[in-house]
């Protein structure tokens, strides 16, 4: 330690600080941290001595008074040696043994315990399980889809049901379907919103018309759990995706699955798939009425055309060639949505024979106010018409008095067709 004089103040370098014991007495060198705050066993009772007890094996050792003079570092070593003893002897019957004790069998590492405060890092564990069932009823061209109910595994102990997402613990979840590659509005269904929980059960079907044995090879159905927000954007909790081709017509297909986190949508699709949307027409050849009988039933996941995301279809019918220009006929307006039913039917009086000659050409249109009528999609049916466009007029004519219904995918363009109303 450097000297001082009389009213100077005291200066200790940093090196002297640093070895100065708080206890009285010489310097000596400050003990590790480890050395005033040993790790002993798990579950050791407070009272417990650093001491091992005696042991036939272990004799005591004397008191340190006897020893003599022992150094810094001979303590040190003592605490440790002391430290090692007792997590020897922790755990061992006290009294002497008869003989050597077996050796024991290697610990069993600690098994991980789920969190109970917590939710678990998983995705699964966090963002729920989802129960739903689907069926593709191949007869009618529909995919039924009930969505159950949602809940958590069982691993769960405090918290039960979705990730909360309200400021309340809470959620108002809400389910929402799309069938992809296509557009977002256009093939969006949604269950209805259940308030306030984290278990909700809905017990709902939502159905897509117009699915083709075509799409339920190419066609992935996404199901998302959002939770509906009134102030501010909704949610998304978790999502699944189910490829349509793990379907059996006709089958009934129970899922639980877990939710994942939102995965980006492949915006690389081909171009080509893209559709304007499909239409249900049925055709009859009435013998009473002696004229075609055209049904307009419905139209599913029309193109969106007003800056809203939907489209106001109506459909127009003409039976060509029309030479009188007598043979239009138009549907009444439907708003706001790209999956419209109809359920309209026209008559065209014509003879049996002179359909052969005739084709029939379907329009839908999407109504504007104060300017000009939005061309969505078309079709014609007709000898000159090809795949089941053909099939469809021709089962129509072999077959009086049976009413045939089709789905005809929309074409953008359609020959002959004025593109204006």
């Amino acid at each position: 330690m450097t000297l001082r004089r009389r009213g100077e103040k005291a200066t200790i370098s940093i090196q002297e600080h640093m070895a100065i014991d708080v206890c009285p007495g010489p310097i000596r060198p400050i003990k590790q941290i480890s050395d005033y705050f040993p790790r002993f066993p798990r579950g050791l009772p407070p009272d417990a001595t650093l001491r091992a007890p005696a042991t036939p094996d272990a004799p005591a050792r004397p008191a340190a008074a006897s020893a003599g003079p022992r150094s810094p570092s001979d303590g040190a070593r003592e605490d440790d040696e002391d430290v090692d003893q007792l997590f020897g002897a922790y755990g061992s019957s006290p009294g002497p043994s008869p003989g050597p004790s077996p050796a024991r069998p290697p610990a069993k590492p600690p098994e991980d315990e789920p969190d109970a405060d917590g939710y678990e890092s998983d995705d699964c564990t966090a963002l729920g399980t989802l129960d739903f069932s689907l069926l593709y009823d191949q007869e009618n061209n529909a995919l039924h889809c009930t969505i159950t109910k949602a809940k958590v595994p069982k691993l769960m102990f405090s918290r039960k049901g979705l990730k909360p997402m309200d400021h309340n613990g809470l959620a108002d979840p809400y389910v929402k379907l799309h069938l992809l590659p296509g557009a977002s509005k256009a093939n969006k269904l949604r269950t209805k919103t259940l308030r306030n929980t984290l278990n909700p059960t809905w017990n709902e079907t939502l159905t897509y018309y117009g699915i083709t044995d075509e799409d339920m090879i190419r066609k992935t159905l996404r199901i998302s759990v959002c939770d509906e927000d009134k102030f501010r954007h909704n949610e998304f909790i978790g999502e699944t995706r189910v490829p349509l081709k793990k379907l059996k017509p006709n089958h009934t297909k129970t899922f639980s699955i877990c939710l994942e986190k939102q995965l980006p949508v492949d915006k690389t699709e081909d171009k080509s798939l893209e559709e304007r949307g499909r239409i249900l027409i049925s055709l009859k050849y009435s013998s009473q009425k002696q004229g075609l009988l055209v049904g307009i039933v419905r139209c599913a996941h029309l193109a969106a055309m007003d800056a809203n995301g939907y489209s106001d279809p109506y459909v127009k019918t003409y039976l060509r060639p029309d030479v009188d220009k007598k043979s239009k006929h138009k549907t009444a307006v439907k708003k706001k949505t790209l999956n419209p039913e109809f359920n309209e039917e026209f008559c065209y009086e014509i003879k049996h024979g002179d359909l052969a000659k005739k084709s029939l050409e379907v329009t839908v249109w999407d109504y504007d106010i104060g300017r000009s009528n939005d061309f969505i999609g078309g079709v014609v049916l007709g000898i000159n018409a090809k795949g089941e466009r053909l099939k469809h007029w021709f089962d129509c004519l072999k077959n009086k008095d049976k009413r045939i219904e089709r789905w005809h995918t929309l074409t953008s363009e359609l020959p002959g067709a004025v593109l204006s109303d």
